[in-house]
């Protein structure tokens, strides 16, 4: 998957749980259907740490140091 696909996938996400989060709603359960907003919110957070995670594999980044005697 290239680079731009996955940035578009986490700002997306990104959106969706600012959505989510701005009126938070309570989990619940109607007609035997369960609702639960905070495991959808977990979920959300999770495919953000894939995006992340993919996005330094693709760009690894590098750090640079030095060191004294």
């Amino acid at each position: 998957m290239n680079t731009e696909r996955i940035q578009t996938i986490k700002q997306q996400t990104l959106a969706r749980i600012a959505e989510l989060t701005e009126q938070p709603k309570p989990s619940y359960q109607i007609d035997g259907q369960q609702v639960a907003w905070a495991e959808y919110l977990k979920q959300l957070r999770a495919t953000v740490d894939w995006c992340n995670h993919a996005l330094n594999v693709e760009q690894p980044q590098e750090f640079h140091s030095q060191a004294c005697t």
